[in-house]
């Protein structure tokens, strides 16, 4: 038997599907799907090894853009638009070039289709080396979080997967499974031909993540995108700009 995403639906019309970044879950692109749901059927997915969705020990983008597509069978969505953060842009954009027939629009926000060195090491080891027999809450966890992470705010994004559960706390995202595959998350995106449909990249003014450097490998890979820029946010653009945001990606949608 396929083991299957774990969604969240809302809202009804054209569907959209979005997927979330490394470490995240389903709930991280909950105020984008708000700004959606009136005019579309919005399907929040969690990635495998992340969330409520299921564990396995490999994680290419032709692996991760399959379970969405997967999942798409299952429900019944013949076509969507697709928007995907950081890791998730990645998966979205894995899957216009494997599974071009399934994709209307394509909206990838503040990542590019490339290798990215690593970044996520202490991160991982910090996470890993949180001893969750002795945490009785997350005040708890962050303390020992904070030898590895200095920035609050990435430390309470990465403790929303901490879940408690007969007074026990556990990690809601396999970690070791992350840690295992985590060449595969920031490998680049390849597939055997483009993606010609309409592509629109979001960038956070502050991030790095796309650069441009970055710009040949895109129209490569997307000869008919276009990009916008969120002046005076970072990487977590959505979140920080959350308005702008869903006002861009609901104007390119009704375009």
């Amino acid at each position: 038997m396929t083991k299957n995403l774990h969604y969240q639906q809302q809202g009804s019309g054209a569907d959209i599907i979005l997927i979330h970044g490394l470490f995240g879950s389903l709930e991280n692109l909950n105020m984008v799907a708000k700004g959606l749901k009136d005019n579309y059927r919005v399907t929040n997915i969690d990635v495998r090894n992340h969330g409520l969705s299921f564990h396995k020990n490999s994680m290419s983008y032709q692996e991760l853009a399959q379970d969405v597509v997967d999942l798409m069978a299952m429900i019944n969505i013949e076509r969507a638009h697709i928007l995907g953060h950081s890791m998730g842009g990645k998966i979205a954009m894995q899957l216009a070039l494997d599974h071009s027939e399934k994709v209307d629009k394509l909206i990838v926000a503040d990542i590019a289709p490339v290798a990215y060195p690593p970044h996520h090491n202490l991160i991982i080891e910090g996470l890993q080396s949180i001893k969750l027999e002795d945490i009785n809450n997350r005040k708890d966890a962050d303390k020992q979080l904070s030898a590895f992470v200095d920035d609050i705010g990435v430390r309470q994004f990465l403790l929303r997967n901490l879940v408690a559960k007969d007074g026990k706390f556990n990690f809601k995202c396999n970690l070791d499974n992350i840690q295992q595959c985590y060449r595969q998350i920031m490998a680049a995106n390849e597939g055997k031909q483009d993606f010609k449909g309409e592509t629109l990249f979001i960038k956070g003014g502050n991030s790095d993540y796309i650069t441009a450097a970055h710009r040949d490998i895109i129209h490569a890979l997307y000869p008919n995108s276009r990009a916008k820029i969120i002046q005076g946010t970072g990487h977590w653009l959505h979140a920080e700009k959350t308005t702008v945001f869903n006002k861009i990606v609901n104007d390119y949608l009704s375009l």
